[in-house]
């Protein structure tokens, strides 16, 4: 497998796999207290495991404003230091948040908004660009969000990104910012259990780049969830929102949810992969345009993940058995 992949129709290249960095922000807050982050971090350990991302060959990292209220933009800006020109840096803006009070409340489409919001990431990444700005409101207003892709498009003539995306579950907004021709790619869900072949034909078709989040279904396809087993206050599956599926009610992770799992163990960890290695894999064969971003905590995370690019993409034999064993 080609380790490596072109963001769309932008013309950058980036490693077939990227990092995302919602979790090294830390714990952070909605309004009325409900958690937002992935539990504590160690910024000694996050620097660390970025670092050894980028030694394995790891050139993409996906971040937000709002992951951490600033604090995941401002480590991930600090662990690549001199590297900043070795590597593709994207990140998002929508979603307002204090950082005093690592509380995260309501959100802003308004272009100004825009601007303020990544004169804010820049300083915090300590860049004077970003490579793929996103649009982090997934359900905004497609009128709205054409507003949007053209002052992205004004920020491309100055020299204060290099391309835009959305972070969306759906085709038809996604296909707005499409019309964009600086717009390379799209952010949306997709995983061995959750597959999105709506937004996979959208992307083959606009050549645009298909950046996969929760590639790893939030830990499910890590192989460390038990039934039962609730994660930690300060993390997000604790007290679950309702998108975020295969973690009920925050007691642990779904059983059917699991049992699923359980049934592709065999064939996701076939060829010595561990099983992330597996969902990794299934996502590199799924579509020419998958960037799967799996989230990292520790050097050991970002070891077994960059791990996966040698290991290379599922066959086509294997993907039909998933899907029969899936019933799809």
């Amino acid at each position: 497998m080609d380790t490596t992949r072109t963001l769309g129709r932008s013309g950058i290249e980036v490693s077939a796999l990227g990092f995302g960095c919602w979790a090294i922000g830390g714990e952070w807050q909605g309004p009325e207290g409900q958690p937002f982050g992935w539990g504590k971090v160690d910024d000694e350990e996050s620097v660390r495991a970025v670092r050894r991302a980028l030694d394995l060959g790891v050139t993409f990292f996906d971040t937000s404003d709002n992951y951490g209220t600033g604090h995941s933009e401002r480590v991930l800006g600090r662990a690549l230091g001199k590297r900043r020109a070795d590597v593709v840096v994207a990140t998002k803006w929508g979603y307002l948040f204090d950082e005093r009070t690592r509380t995260a409340d309501g959100s802003d489409a308004s272009p100004a908004h825009l601007r303020r919001a990544l004169t804010a990431s820049l300083r915090r990444l300590d860049t004077d660009h970003v490579d793929l700005y996103q649009f982090h409101i997934g359900d905004a207003e497609p009128e709205q969000a054409a507003l949007l892709r053209d002052t992205c498009e004004d920020l491309v003539r100055e020299g204060l990104i290099r391309a835009y995306a959305w972070s969306t579950d759906d085709p038809a907004r996604a296909a707005v910012f499409a019309e964009g021709p600086h717009c390379a790619a799209v952010q949306h869900a997709l995983n061995v259990l959750q597959d999105a072949p709506e937004m996979l034909r959208l992307c083959e078709e606009a050549g645009l780049a298909s950046i996969n989040r929760s590639p790893l279904a939030m830990g499910l396809l890590a192989g460390k969830r038990r039934a039962h087993q609730p994660p930690e206050s300060g993390d997000i599956r604790s007290r679950p929102p309702a998108w975020l599926q295969g973690f009920g009610d925050g007691s642990g992770a779904d059983p059917e949810w699991l049992a699923r799992v359980e049934a592709l163990r065999s064939l996701l960890t076939s060829e010595g992969r561990t099983l992330a290695q597996g969902a990794l894999a299934w996502l590199w064969a799924r579509s020419p345009a998958t960037v799967p971003i799996p989230g990292f905590r520790s050097v050991a995370q970002a070891e077994e993940n960059a791990g996966a690019m040698a290991k290379g993409a599922l066959t086509g034999g294997q993907l039909a058995e998933i899907d029969r064993l899936l019933g799809r």
